[in-house]
């Protein structure tokens, strides 16, 4: 089992890279080019940089991730992606990706980009919050601890 976390944006890299410490779990922080840094990351993470087109990140995660795989994103499309292939796919804010769920968030997510394509203005991702972090965490300390016991 690996981590493979969007990084672009994510809020919860620390999080993430800490838990997965505890659990002796390989994590890959996939990002684009322009947040290069110089710093060398934990042991136990690998920092994949990819160029700085729109989907690299999803690309490099989607090719790599497998069954069983834990990915950590806010992008619907690549959390249908990557559902297809049977990893655990997990929102920064505490919730699963589900194929239960995921048709009504893409769908969504068409109906907004219709509204701005039309010159409407809608909402951005309200700020993240302190609770929705440590929903984010148990879930993942879960997650990792179901995948664990089901090997």
């Amino acid at each position: 089992m690996y981590i493979f976390v969007d990084a672009d944006a994510s809020p919860v890299q620390k999080e993430v890279i800490d838990i997965a410490a505890k659990y002796d779990i390989r994590v890959f922080l996939v990002k684009s080019f322009a947040h290069f840094s110089p710093e060398k990351p934990a042991d136990h993470v690998e920092v994949l940089y990819v160029d700085q087109s729109k989907e690299a990140a999803d690309l490099a995660i989607f090719h790599r991730a497998g069954e069983g795989d834990i990915v950590v994103t806010q992008d619907y499309g690549l959390a249908s992606l990557c559902l297809s292939k049977k990893c655990r796919v997990i929102h920064h804010k505490g919730f699963f990706f589900t194929e239960k769920n995921i048709d009504r968030l893409l769908a969504s997510r068409h109906e907004q980009a219709k509204l701005r394509r039309a010159g409407k203005r809608t909402k951005g991702p309200s700020p993240y919050t302190k609770e929705e972090r440590e929903k984010f965490v148990k879930l993942l300390e879960s997650v990792i601890q179901d995948e664990l016991m089901n090997q």
